[in-house]
């Protein structure tokens, strides 16, 4: 498979989460559309170290570090899954004391 599939499907997911951050007022959704465009980036960072890994001869030295960006994926995911956590910790929270997961109503709250 081409790398410009990659790279469409990639740039289409990370617009999807842009529009959905700019445009949605329910702070869940936009946590959603955080983790899809965090998705995009790993799904580049995969797929630009395996054309990266093809395209060179293969040594042990350079299989070694070819799989650095699949390795940078997984501590990508690891921070992800402790931001959603602690994101979804802070709107429990908020849902709690107002009754609502409106992130304009955070504006409110400065006062």
């Amino acid at each position: 498979m081409e790398i410009k599939w990659y790279i469409g499907l990639a740039v289409a997911l990370f617009c999807i989460g842009v529009t959905g951050v700019l445009t949605r007022r329910n702070a869940i959704i936009v946590f959603m559309c955080i983790e899809l465009m965090l998705n995009a980036v790993n799904l580049l960072l995969v797929a630009f170290s395996k054309m990266h890994a093809l395209a060179a001869p293969a040594t042990a030295d350079f299989v070694t570090r070819a799989s650095e960006a699949q390795v940078f994926v997984f501590f990508i995911m690891v921070v992800a899954a402790a931001e959603v956590s602690v994101g979804l910790a802070i709107i429990v929270m908020l849902y709690r004391n107002t009754h609502s997961v409106d992130v304009n109503f955070l504006n409110r709250l400065k006062n």
